[in-house]
């Protein structure tokens, strides 16, 4: 995506990257977005990186874009809705999805008494990284769309440490280390 200014139709709320603060970008400002991707959006604002959430799109006159899962079985967690879900999940900084990033080290997707739960493990590019507990959330969200899971739990784990051999060749060639 090119980076677009946009002025904010109301106050919108933010997450500072890579901190986590929140913060309130007040309505009619320019912001200029850099990244919108996987339902979120990177804007840059007072000359800092800050996470729009897609619930907010209106704030910057954008629509947000819910999933649509076909071939959904009664009762049955589809895997490979699951893989979608999590590949919809971005860090801010990086415009390459999670799975892709090589952050996502284990699913699992389990039925406990009449639930199914989907069980991820998952690490960060960087152990102190303040966006940690957000993308973990992403992952709760947008997993939790997912039809028939009922509950999902994220585990981060830095064990074993992430490096760039994790991350996959289309990843590489996103982010020009081919």
């Amino acid at each position: 995506m090119e980076r677009e200014v946009v002025l904010t139709k109301r106050d919108c709320p933010a997450l500072q990257v890579p901190a986590g603060n929140e913060i309130l970008i007040p309505a009619d400002t320019f912001v200029t977005i850099t990244q919108a991707l996987g339902g979120s959006f990177t804007v840059v604002y007072n000359g800092n990186l800050a996470r729009v959430a897609g619930k907010d799109a209106d704030a910057l006159g954008k629509n947000f874009t819910d999933f649509n899962f076909d071939d959904v079985k009664e009762g049955e967690v589809n895997e490979n809705h699951v893989w979608e879900a999590l590949k919809a999940v971005f860090d801010p900084e990086i415009p390459v999805n999670i799975v892709d990033l090589g952050l996502v080290y284990d699913m699992k997707i389990q039925a406990e008494g009449n639930q199914n739960v989907v069980h991820i493990d998952m690490t960060l590019t960087a152990p102190g990284c303040g966006m940690g507990p957000v993308i973990a959330d992403d992952v709760k969200y947008k997993v939790s769309a997912v039809p028939n899971v009922d509950d999902v739990q994220v585990e981060l784990v830095f064990d074993p440490p992430w490096n760039n051999d994790m991350l996959s060749e289309e990843a590489k060639l996103e982010l020009g280390m081919m």
